[in-house]
Protein backbone atom coordinates (compact mmCIF):
# COMPACT_ATOMS: atom_id res chain seq x y z
CA UNK A 1 0.00 0.00 0.00
CA UNK A 2 2.78 2.41 -0.87
CA UNK A 3 5.94 4.02 0.49
CA UNK A 4 8.43 1.41 -0.66
CA UNK A 5 11.19 4.04 -0.80
CA UNK A 6 12.46 6.68 1.66
CA UNK A 7 12.04 4.23 4.56
CA UNK A 8 15.63 3.12 5.08
CA UNK A 9 19.02 2.65 3.50
CA UNK A 10 17.85 0.02 1.01
CA UNK A 11 15.10 1.67 -0.99
CA UNK A 12 16.62 0.63 -4.32
CA UNK A 13 16.78 -3.03 -3.31
CA UNK A 14 13.30 -2.98 -1.78
CA UNK A 15 11.48 -1.47 -4.74
CA UNK A 16 13.51 -3.56 -7.21
CA UNK A 17 12.42 -6.74 -5.44
CA UNK A 18 8.76 -5.67 -5.39
CA UNK A 19 8.70 -4.77 -9.07
CA UNK A 20 10.49 -8.04 -9.93
CA UNK A 21 7.91 -10.03 -8.01
CA UNK A 22 5.13 -8.15 -9.79
CA UNK A 23 6.65 -9.03 -13.15
CA UNK A 24 7.09 -12.67 -12.13
CA UNK A 25 3.63 -13.02 -10.53
CA UNK A 26 1.46 -10.34 -12.19
CA UNK A 27 -1.84 -11.83 -11.03
CA UNK A 28 -0.74 -12.43 -7.44
CA UNK A 29 0.80 -9.11 -6.45
CA UNK A 30 -0.68 -5.61 -6.52
CA UNK A 31 1.60 -2.65 -5.81
CA UNK A 32 -0.24 0.51 -4.80
CA UNK A 33 1.27 3.97 -4.96
CA UNK A 34 2.10 5.92 -1.83
CA UNK A 35 2.80 9.60 -1.39
CA UNK A 36 6.54 8.81 -1.43
CA UNK A 37 6.33 7.27 -4.89
CA UNK A 38 6.73 10.72 -6.40
CA UNK A 39 9.51 12.84 -7.79
CA UNK A 40 9.22 15.74 -5.37
CA UNK A 41 9.06 13.69 -2.16
CA UNK A 42 11.89 11.31 -3.07
CA UNK A 43 14.20 14.26 -3.69
CA UNK A 44 13.70 15.34 -0.08
CA UNK A 45 13.45 12.10 1.92
CA UNK A 46 16.33 10.00 0.69
CA UNK A 47 15.63 7.89 -2.39
CA UNK A 48 17.21 10.37 -4.80
CA UNK A 49 20.33 10.67 -2.63
CA UNK A 50 20.54 6.89 -2.29
CA UNK A 51 20.48 6.44 -6.08
CA UNK A 52 23.26 9.02 -6.46
CA UNK A 53 25.33 7.38 -3.72
CA UNK A 54 25.00 3.87 -5.14
CA UNK A 55 25.09 4.57 -8.87
CA UNK A 56 26.72 7.98 -9.25
CA UNK A 57 23.88 9.43 -11.32
CA UNK A 58 20.13 9.98 -11.26
CA UNK A 59 19.22 7.50 -14.01
CA UNK A 60 17.98 4.81 -11.63
CA UNK A 61 15.94 7.38 -9.72
CA UNK A 62 14.40 8.67 -12.94
CA UNK A 63 13.57 5.16 -14.14
CA UNK A 64 11.76 4.31 -10.93
CA UNK A 65 9.93 7.61 -10.56
CA UNK A 66 8.72 7.33 -14.16
CA UNK A 67 7.48 3.84 -13.28
CA UNK A 68 5.73 5.10 -10.15
CA UNK A 69 3.35 7.10 -12.37
CA UNK A 70 1.83 3.79 -13.52
CA UNK A 71 1.23 2.31 -10.06
CA UNK A 72 -2.50 2.00 -9.24
CA UNK A 73 -3.80 4.20 -6.44
CA UNK A 74 -6.35 1.86 -4.88
CA UNK A 75 -7.41 -1.79 -4.85
CA UNK A 76 -10.52 -3.71 -3.86
CA UNK A 77 -10.36 -7.06 -2.05
CA UNK A 78 -13.40 -9.32 -2.48
CA UNK A 79 -15.52 -6.22 -3.23
CA UNK A 80 -15.46 -5.41 0.50
CA UNK A 81 -12.04 -4.11 1.55
CA UNK A 82 -10.95 -0.82 -0.01
CA UNK A 83 -7.15 -0.52 0.03
CA UNK A 84 -5.14 2.66 -0.49
CA UNK A 85 -2.18 4.49 0.95
CA UNK A 86 -3.67 7.58 2.59
CA UNK A 87 -7.37 8.19 2.90
CA UNK A 88 -10.58 9.62 1.54
CA UNK A 89 -11.26 12.79 -0.42
CA UNK A 90 -14.18 15.25 -0.35
CA UNK A 91 -14.04 15.09 -4.15
CA UNK A 92 -14.66 11.33 -4.25
CA UNK A 93 -18.00 9.77 -3.35
CA UNK A 94 -17.88 6.51 -5.29
CA UNK A 95 -15.28 4.05 -6.51
CA UNK A 96 -16.25 4.96 -10.07
CA UNK A 97 -14.97 8.49 -9.38
CA UNK A 98 -11.53 6.96 -8.85
CA UNK A 99 -11.75 4.75 -11.92
CA UNK A 100 -12.55 7.73 -14.11
CA UNK A 101 -9.70 10.14 -13.43
CA UNK A 102 -6.23 10.17 -14.97
CA UNK A 103 -3.76 8.67 -12.49
CA UNK A 104 -0.72 8.34 -14.79
CA UNK A 105 1.05 11.50 -13.68
CA UNK A 106 3.20 12.96 -10.93
CA UNK A 107 1.24 13.28 -7.70
CA UNK A 108 -0.36 16.75 -7.74
CA UNK A 109 -0.20 19.12 -4.78
CA UNK A 110 -3.98 19.07 -4.33
CA UNK A 111 -7.10 17.40 -5.65
CA UNK A 112 -8.56 13.89 -5.36
CA UNK A 113 -5.43 12.01 -6.40
CA UNK A 114 -3.39 13.89 -3.82
CA UNK A 115 -6.03 13.23 -1.16
CA UNK A 116 -5.97 9.46 -1.71
CA UNK A 117 -2.24 9.42 -0.93
CA UNK A 118 -2.13 12.01 1.88
CA UNK A 119 -5.36 12.00 3.95
CA UNK A 120 -5.71 10.55 7.47
CA UNK A 121 -8.61 9.38 9.67
CA UNK A 122 -9.45 11.59 12.62
CA UNK A 123 -11.39 11.33 15.87
CA UNK A 124 -13.46 14.40 14.97
CA UNK A 125 -16.43 14.24 12.60
CA UNK A 126 -16.44 15.73 9.13
CA UNK A 127 -13.52 16.97 7.06
CA UNK A 128 -10.57 18.81 8.54
CA UNK A 129 -7.41 20.54 7.39
CA UNK A 130 -4.50 18.12 7.43
CA UNK A 131 -1.43 19.14 9.45
CA UNK A 132 0.64 17.50 6.69
CA UNK A 133 -0.13 20.36 4.33
CA UNK A 134 -1.73 18.03 1.80
CA UNK A 135 -4.89 15.95 1.82
CA UNK A 136 -7.51 16.12 4.59
CA UNK A 137 -8.49 14.52 7.86
CA UNK A 138 -11.81 12.68 7.85
CA UNK A 139 -14.07 11.58 10.67
CA UNK A 140 -16.05 8.44 11.35
CA UNK A 141 -19.16 9.88 9.71
CA UNK A 142 -17.21 10.29 6.46
CA UNK A 143 -15.81 6.75 6.41
CA UNK A 144 -19.19 5.24 7.34
CA UNK A 145 -20.92 7.11 4.52
CA UNK A 146 -18.24 6.12 2.01
CA UNK A 147 -18.43 2.47 3.04
CA UNK A 148 -22.21 2.49 2.89
CA UNK A 149 -22.34 4.17 -0.54
CA UNK A 150 -19.85 1.72 -2.01
CA UNK A 151 -21.03 -1.40 -0.15
CA UNK A 152 -17.69 -1.74 1.65
CA UNK A 153 -16.93 -3.22 5.05
CA UNK A 154 -13.43 -1.87 5.64
CA UNK A 155 -10.98 0.79 4.53
CA UNK A 156 -7.40 -0.50 4.85
CA UNK A 157 -4.65 2.10 4.59
CA UNK A 158 -1.07 2.84 5.63
CA UNK A 159 0.63 6.27 5.78
CA UNK A 160 0.82 6.70 9.57
CA UNK A 161 3.24 5.32 12.14
CA UNK A 162 1.39 3.15 14.69
CA UNK A 163 3.41 1.54 17.44
CA UNK A 164 1.82 -1.92 17.27
CA UNK A 165 2.01 -2.04 13.48
CA UNK A 166 -1.76 -1.72 13.13
CA UNK A 167 -4.50 0.45 14.57
CA UNK A 168 -8.28 0.30 14.29
CA UNK A 169 -10.30 3.50 13.90
CA UNK A 170 -13.91 4.57 13.37
CA UNK A 171 -15.35 1.53 15.16
CA UNK A 172 -13.34 -0.83 12.98
CA UNK A 173 -14.48 0.74 9.73
CA UNK A 174 -10.87 1.87 9.08
CA UNK A 175 -7.57 0.16 9.84
CA UNK A 176 -4.06 1.57 9.56
CA UNK A 177 -1.35 -0.96 8.72
CA UNK A 178 2.28 0.15 9.08
CA UNK A 179 4.92 -2.27 7.80
CA UNK A 180 8.20 -0.45 8.54
CA UNK A 181 9.56 -1.68 11.91
CA UNK A 182 11.66 0.70 14.02
CA UNK A 183 10.74 3.53 11.67
CA UNK A 184 13.59 5.95 10.91
CA UNK A 185 15.88 3.55 12.82
CA UNK A 186 14.76 5.13 16.07
CA UNK A 187 10.98 4.90 16.68
CA UNK A 188 10.98 1.41 18.21
CA UNK A 189 7.65 0.45 16.67
CA UNK A 190 6.55 -2.99 15.60
CA UNK A 191 5.29 -3.54 12.06
CA UNK A 192 2.50 -5.70 10.72
CA UNK A 193 0.72 -7.09 7.71
CA UNK A 194 -2.98 -7.94 7.51
CA UNK A 195 -3.90 -11.45 6.43
CA UNK A 196 -7.45 -12.00 5.17
CA UNK A 197 -8.52 -15.65 5.13
CA UNK A 198 -11.02 -17.42 2.88
CA UNK A 199 -13.83 -16.55 5.28
CA UNK A 200 -12.75 -12.88 5.19
CA UNK A 201 -11.50 -13.06 8.77
CA UNK A 202 -8.69 -10.68 9.76
CA UNK A 203 -5.37 -11.65 11.33
CA UNK A 204 -2.52 -9.25 11.99
CA UNK A 205 1.00 -10.64 11.75
CA UNK A 206 3.38 -8.43 13.74
CA UNK A 207 7.14 -8.35 13.39
CA UNK A 208 10.22 -6.57 14.71
CA UNK A 209 13.20 -5.33 12.67
CA UNK A 210 15.57 -7.95 11.32
CA UNK A 211 18.85 -8.19 13.27
CA UNK A 212 21.61 -6.05 11.79
CA UNK A 213 24.71 -8.22 11.78
CA UNK A 214 27.86 -6.47 10.69
CA UNK A 215 26.22 -4.43 7.94
CA UNK A 216 28.29 -1.44 6.87
CA UNK A 217 25.40 0.93 7.57
CA UNK A 218 25.36 0.11 11.30
CA UNK A 219 28.02 2.70 12.08
CA UNK A 220 26.82 5.25 9.54
CA UNK A 221 25.16 8.33 10.97
CA UNK A 222 21.42 8.31 10.36
CA UNK A 223 20.75 10.89 7.60
CA UNK A 224 18.87 14.04 8.54
CA UNK A 225 15.95 13.12 6.31
CA UNK A 226 15.24 10.12 8.57
CA UNK A 227 15.07 12.43 11.58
Amino acid sequence: MGDYVDRGYYSVETVTLLVSLKVRYPQRITILRGNHESRQITQVYGFYDECLRKYGNANVWKTFTDLFDFFPLTALVESEIFCLHGGLSPSIETLDNIRNFDRVQEVPHEGPMCDLLWSDPDDRCGWGISPRGAGYTFGQDISEQFNHTNKLKLIARAHQLVMDGFNWAHEQKVVTIFSAPNYCYRCGNMASILEVDDSKGHTFIQFDPAPRRGEPDVTRRTPDYFL
